[in-house]
């Protein structure tokens, strides 16, 4: 049985008992003629949740677990030559031993293999029907545990509430150790790369041409590989100032207008038609932008006597405002919309015109939330990688002319990642190395960002 369809069956099982424990202390209430100390259906949700939460548990647990127990035992089918070998190369044979096990064959299969996948069938098979019982019966022993401890006396209201809690402790805590993993694993690669580049030729760097190491270590010449961020940074910004230049304007503007000026007519039809923008996949703007923008933007520039290379910061920088306008309208939309009306009568009641309350009291009120707003389009500007392939292309040229070919950091990153890459060399690593230099400048940028509200921000009782 999969995973899937166990969870459903657990889901269920807490579906009944909740069922059971609500009718339960109802029944009880009745015959008795007495008060339970909850409602009726927290003595359902606690027998719903004890029948549900630890089997759920309990199965990613050892769903997680039994690979991690079978790559151990599937050693024991290594000949002696496979484990004298590197541990890269091992995990190419445990790679080998999984297609086998997907049914998956190129050619002939070493007779190891075969019998290490075969193994691993069996093992699976076995794990699998030993899961689904185990399962199964924690779900209805906890459940049957809950419903016995129904009775007018037993605070479920308090115990459901502690549960409630514990779960939101429990998944802020996934959250931040998700996000600390992410961090260390970009880190401990990146300090691999520093051992093999420099860091103030990659800090410091102007060129960014990594595509010669092969050549390099062939000995075939043709150049040095070089790894200057100089170049990808650049880019990056470039490209995000044209964005945030086209949608923070048109962004706030709309969410001013659909906030204090539009009817509410008007806005029941043009509010979604702007969030309509954000359903669309990245790839139709990168057509729109390949196709049409820089197209437009190239001959318009060679009009006004100006060079404009084919694929342009501009046409790219053009689109992605566009793409990230929804971000910041509806954000600021609902933040603009709650700030109190009695702020806006009462500015009203002062003399105030309808522009005036807007700039004077509810800006400055709505601004940490315009902000983070801003924000977030400024994260997804710099982490769009298909517009800037499309319509910027991926040339790491060193210009601040938004009419000139650049590329961004996700967009190598992308293009060093693309394929079977040997993580061994500095090429492959310079892509961790890039990821955590980003990370370090997002960070600062949210943190200028919010000194900025600070500083700005106005506060009412």
């Amino acid at each position: 049985m999969s995973t899937t369809s166990l969870a459903l069956i657990v889901l269920v099982i807490g579906a009944a008992f909740f069922y059971l424990g609500q009718r339960s202390i109802i029944g009880q209430r009745e015959s008795a003629n007495v008060r339970p100390h909850s409602l009726p259906h927290y003595y359902g949700a606690w027998s719903g949740l004890v029948a549900t939460i630890p089997a759920l548990l309990l199965l990613v647990v050892l769903s997680v677990f039994d690979g991690v127990v079978f790559k151990q035992m599937v050693r024991d089918f290594y000949p002696p030559e496979i484990l004298a070998l590197s541990h890269m190369d091992q995990e190419i044979a445990l790679a080998k031993v999984m297609n086998v096990v997907q049914g998956i064959r190129f050619g002939e299969v070493d007779p190891w293999i075969q019998a290490a996948g075969d193994a691993w069938i069996r093992w699976q098979s076995t794990s699998d029907q030993l899961i689904t019982v185990i399962t199964l019966a924690v779900s209805v022993l906890g459940g049957f545990f809950a419903y016995r401890q129904i009775n007018p006396d037993f605070r479920s209201r308090n115990n459901v509430e502690r549960i409630i809690l514990w779960t939101l402790i429990v998944s802020s805590t996934v959250a931040i150790i998700t996000t600390i993993g992410i961090v260390l694993s970009v880190l401990f690669e990146s300090i691999r790369f520093f051992k093999l580049i420099p860091p103030q030729d990659f800090l410091f760097g102007l060129e960014w041409n990594p595509q010669f190491e092969g050549a390099e270590r062939a000995g075939s010449g043709g150049g040095t590989a070089t790894y200057g961020m100089i170049p990808m940074f650049v880019g990056t910004f470039l490209i995000s100032a044209v964005a945030l230049s086209v949608a923070v304007p048109v962004g706030l503007f709309s969410a001013i207008y659909l906030a204090d000026y539009a009817t509410p007519r008007v806005r029941a039809v043009v509010k979604p038609l702007l969030e309509i923008l954000a359903g669309v996949p990245t790839v139709v703007y990168g057509f729109f932008a390949a196709l049409t923008v820089a197209p437009f933007v190239k001959a318009v520039g060679e009009s006004l006597g100006l060079e404009v290379a084919s694929e342009s910061a501009l046409a790219a920088g053009l689109v992605m405002g566009v793409m990230i306008i929804p971000f910041i309208s509806s954000l600021s939309d609902d933040v603009i919309n709650a700030v109190p009306q009695a702020l806006r009568d009462a500015a009203y009641g002062l003399g105030s015109t309808k522009s005036e309350a807007v700039r004077q009291v509810v800006l400055p009120a709505a601004l940490p939330g315009i902000v983070a707003a801003i924000i977030l389009a400024v994260s997804r500007a710099v982490g769009e990688t298909m517009i800037v392939v499309m319509a910027a292309g991926l040339a790491a040229n060193l210009s601040f002319n938004p009419l000139d070919a650049v590329t961004t950091v996700t967009s190598q990153i992308v293009t060093i990642l693309v394929g079977d890459q040997e993580f061994e060399s500095a090429k492959t690593l310079s892509a961790f190395a890039l990821a955590l230099m980003l990370i370090i400048i997002t960070l600062g940028l949210n943190f200028f960002a919010l000194q900025i509200v600070k500083k700005y921000r106005e506060q009412y009782d």
